[in-house]
């Protein structure tokens, strides 16, 4: 295949994906409706009307079918059957959360049961921390770092658009250091088909949202964009990996370490994120995602440097950028009321 038939054939599946996704997320929203299944607002949720949530029932089925077409007869067929075969099932287990409430043990269990599965299938190959640890402790401490990224990614998925935005910037910056670094095909369009179908959600998502993902769209997002993220770790792309996520990594690390000393339940829900603070003193949930869109684009690049060898350099960035959107989030200040209602 040439360069030019395999950029054709790259870009006719990213539009597949995101039309799958566009018409998909548009008629479960219908079906969501008819069986009122809504998120009703709190006390602490950042939305004021009821909302169809359940998206992650068009978006996931389109990336699991996508990635095992691509996937089902390459060399890493039997890891991508696995993969998807868990997150399937975490997409169940969470729709379950989503209908009925499940507790924090159950859903636990249920990730790690997935994180695990899919660990102990993976062929055996490089470390995922380089050596750093010995090699019995490497797959424990990328397991656990896999079910807080997991959970993280849930936890940040706290207002309009927010997820969408996030997963299309991982998945386009995996797509782009896979390139840069000359790894194989897989990561390259595993990323773009992750993006396509994020942008498809987005049309719906944007605020005013008329959908939100649901428990079955963020957790098993969050499991495949985390088995991803440590493939290029593994590769030896430790700061790409590390930079490309690094906004959500810090604002649910800081937010939970906040809350964890204060002595509060740290998996109730709150509404203390930094993105949620700008939201309650003023800025409209579209403000805060397209700051939030614009420091990930600049992660991207650092990312793609970090591959390309400035590692350093590009991680002195990736912190300076972060610092700088979690100072302007987080600044006491208050902001003039949004014409788009913010809440």
């Amino acid at each position: 295949m040439d360069l030019t038939v395999s950029l054709a054939w790259t870009a006719a599946v990213a539009a597949a994906v995101f039309a799958a996704s566009l018409i998909g997320t548009g008629m479960i929203i219908r079906l969501l409706r008819k069986r009122a299944i809504f998120d009703h607002p709190n006390e602490r949720s950042s939305h004021s009307t009821p909302t169809p949530k359940g998206a992650g029932l068009a978006i996931i089925p389109v990336i699991a079918a996508v990635w095992i077409g691509i996937g089902w007869e390459g060399p890493e067929s039997r890891i991508t059957l696995i993969v998807i075969a868990a997150a399937l099932g975490l997409a169940v287990l969470s729709w379950i959360d989503d209908l009925r409430g499940l507790s924090p043990l159950v859903r636990l269990f249920g990730q790690t049961a997935a994180v695990t599965f899919v660990l102990a299938s993976a062929p055996s190959g490089a470390l995922y921390f380089g050596g750093l640890l010995p090699a019995f402790a490497d797959p424990l401490a990328a397991g656990l770092l896999w079910l807080w990224f997991i959970n993280l990614f849930n936890f940040m998925d706290g207002i309009d658009g927010i997820a969408g935005v996030e997963t299309a910037g991982i998945g386009i910056g995996i797509a782009l250091v896979a390139s840069t670094a000359g790894l194989g095909g897989t990561f390259f369009i595993y990323g773009l088909v992750l993006a396509a179908a994020a942008l498809g959600f987005l049309w719906w998502n944007w605020h005013p949202a008329k959908v939100f993902l649901g428990d079955v769209g963020s957790v098993p997002l969050g499991f495949l964009l985390g088995w991803l993220l440590l493939g290029l770790a593994q590769s030896g792309l430790w700061a790409a990996a590390l930079i490309l996520p690094f906004y959500y990594l810090m604002d649910a690390t800081i937010t939970l370490v906040r809350r964890a000393l204060r002595g509060e339940i740290i998996w109730q829900a709150h509404r203390e994120h930094f993105y949620q603070r700008a939201v309650r003193r003023g800025l409209s949930h579209s403000q805060v995602v397209i700051h939030v869109l614009c420091a990930d684009g600049i992660l991207v690049l650092l990312a793609v440097y970090a591959a390309a060898g400035w590692v350093w350099a590009s991680l002195i960035g990736a912190v300076i950028v972060v610092s700088w959107l979690l100072y302007y989030l987080g600044t006491g200040r208050k902001f003039p009321s949004s014409p788009e209602g913010g809440l």
